[in-house]
């Protein structure tokens, strides 16, 4: 019996001692800023990195000389339908977070171990808007026309897509509002590459400044304050 006990207290030790490693890393590596790429081309697209507090979306112009995200996020998959958007806002993270947990009230511990240890499948969370408005959590990033084309491949490449190169949209009602709407994704979410991860990468794949790593938005947006 002793030697369980002691087995046991052994294995919450080092689980503790891993979560506070976590923790720390966490919130030092960010602090190491990965700087923008320089260039001398005009920067002519507006893009946004948006925040609720704890996950970070990808905000794109809808129709641009790049690409028509509306031929590939359709308007009709939303509850409202409107066809008047001027962005659309990306979010990539895990599928259980995001279609069964609406409040962090309701979350579960099998849906939040799953996701920390990539058990379950990720989607991608589309949201339409009119505008955006700049603040504390909502950055614009001005930047240029190529570098907006390598972060347009490198949120299409999240998609899950058919042998037609069609985004699969995900039928639920468990959306957050009218203009919103859920798509399958490729990868699995973890405590290592979570939705503000999957943003910071897209940042550096733009070309623009961005955390060594991290798994919060704050480590985002320290380096646009």
């Amino acid at each position: 019996m002793k030697k369980i006990l002691k087995t046991l207290l052994k294995t919450i030790v080092i689980l503790l001692g891993l979560i506070i490693l976590y923790l720390l890393f966490g919130y030092f590596i960010p602090f190491i800023e990965v700087p923008a790429k320089e260039t001398s081309a005009p920067k002519t697209v507006d893009i946004y990195i948006l925040t609720n507090g704890v996950h970070t979306d990808l905000v794109v112009p809808i129709k641009s000389r790049e690409t028509d995200w509306s031929k590939e996020i359709l308007f009709e998959n939303t509850r409202s339908q409107k066809t008047n958007f001027k962005y659309l806002s990306v979010g990539w993270g895990d599928k259980g977070f995001y279609l069964d947990t609406p409040t962090w009230a309701e979350l579960k511990f099998s849906t939040a171990f799953k996701a920390a240890f990539g058990l379950s499948n990720s989607a991608m969370h589309c949201t339409f808007y009119n505008e955006m408005t700049e603040n504390k959590n909502c950055v614009k990033i001005p930047i240029t026309q190529e570098q907006y084309s390598d972060l347009v491949k490198y949120i299409r490449e999240k998609f899950y897509q058919d042998e037609n190169g069609n985004i699969q949209l995900i039928k639920t009602d468990a959306v957050y509002g009218n203009d919103d709407a859920f798509y399958d994704a490729k990868g699995r979410y973890n405590f290592l590459e979570t939705c503000n991860t999957w943003a910071n990468s897209g940042l550096k794949a733009a070309g623009q400044k961005a955390a060594l790593w991290t798994p919060s938005d704050f480590g985002i947006f320290r380096h646009y304050k």
